[in-house]
């Protein structure tokens, strides 16, 4: 499997919102209703939304034989040195295959001398924390990974 990760384009904004669709379905199921999933998708996933964030943060994709698998969207912060990783979603066949540590070091690569990166999760959501701990180990020692988690009252 050859993964070849790159900036997202306009013209990927249709496959980008099917992985969004998909991935919250699979990562959220249970835990957030879906009413509440689609919703949110449909707006922060909008092609509206998806123009302003490829034209105000990094946002990349990673693609398999021209298909989006996954992406991760960063947006770096006031200080230089710090960002947020505001998104990263994969279709569930390709989740722990390494790809998402692969976007991950991308983003990071593509935005020079960054060294904290802010997260904000789900407090449910367990496998993020086990994923955000263990690539906390394979990136430079100097970079910290923050963790704000979201507590959703429904």
């Amino acid at each position: 499997m050859t993964i070849a990760i790159r900036k997202m384009n306009e013209g990927d904004i249709e496959q980008v919102q099917s992985v969004a669709r998909s991935s919250w379905r699979t990562t959220y199921k249970g835990i957030i209703p879906d009413s509440i999933q689609e919703n949110f998708v449909a707006t922060a996933y909008s092609s509206e939304m998806l123009l302003k964030r490829l034209n105000e943060t990094l946002f990349l994709v990673g693609e398999e034989a021209d298909r989006i698998i996954g992406f991760a969207n960063f947006t770096p912060l006031k200080d230089e040195r710090k960002v947020e990783l505001g998104a990263i979603y994969l279709y569930e066949d390709y989740q722990g295959k390494g790809i998402g540590t692969d976007l991950l070091k991308a983003g990071i690569q593509h935005l020079n001398n960054v060294k904290k990166v802010y997260v904000n999760v789900e407090k449910k959501i367990w496998l993020v924390f086990i994923f955000i701990n263990l690539r906390g180990l394979l990136l430079k020692q100097s970079m910290r990974i923050c963790l704000m988690v979201i507590y959703y009252k429904l």
